[in-house]
């Protein structure tokens, strides 16, 4: 069953690489509802964080920390068309590093699913020129990094602060 995961991420990873239909990131954009078709909703394991791997602990660390040296730009509106997609591109290959060296437990794994849906997503909108849709990207991730922060147990993690 990892296998089939590893293979479904892999390719989530190479079409946001590659940049996705609208309607794929429509979907995509709804993928926390409730209404989401055959993707779960986040829960935890029977009241408790799931568990982390050492390369799903740094490749999320390394996101997040490539997002928060970006907020200010963000954040007061002056952020690049080139420094979201650079932002994406960091996003992208830590997705690419987790997938090929994150073990984790079935369920776990398909919880992280649903985190990394919303992160490619995001990075995904990160990559468009619109500065609007970028920003939302960003904070589509930064939403993601806040959930995993909610329902994984990763000792020391904290997601990025949203500056209103």
């Amino acid at each position: 069953m990892f296998t089939q995961w590893k293979k479904m991420a892999a390719t989530l990873s190479a079409t946001a690489l590659l940049s996705m239909s609208p309607g794929m990131v429509s979907a995509q954009d709804h993928s926390h509802s409730h209404d989401a078709g055959e993707l779960a909703q986040l829960t935890l394991n029977d009241g408790k964080k799931w568990a982390t791997d050492d390369n799903l602990r740094q490749g999320m660390s390394r996101i997040r920390d490539a997002l928060a040296a970006e907020l200010p730009a963000i954040h007061s509106g002056k952020a690049t068309a080139e420094q979201y997609r650079a932002l994406a591109q960091k996003t992208n290959d830590q997705i690419a590093f987790m997938v090929k060296n994150c073990k984790l437990e079935q369920k776990a794994d398909a919880m992280l699913h649903l985190v990394l849906a919303d992160i490619i997503a995001g990075a995904d909108a990160m990559m468009t020129p619109d500065g609007n849709k970028a920003r939302k990207g960003a904070e589509k991730v930064a939403g993601a990094l806040d959930s995993y922060g909610t329902y994984f147990a990763h000792p020391g993690w904290h997601g990025v602060k949203h500056a209103h």
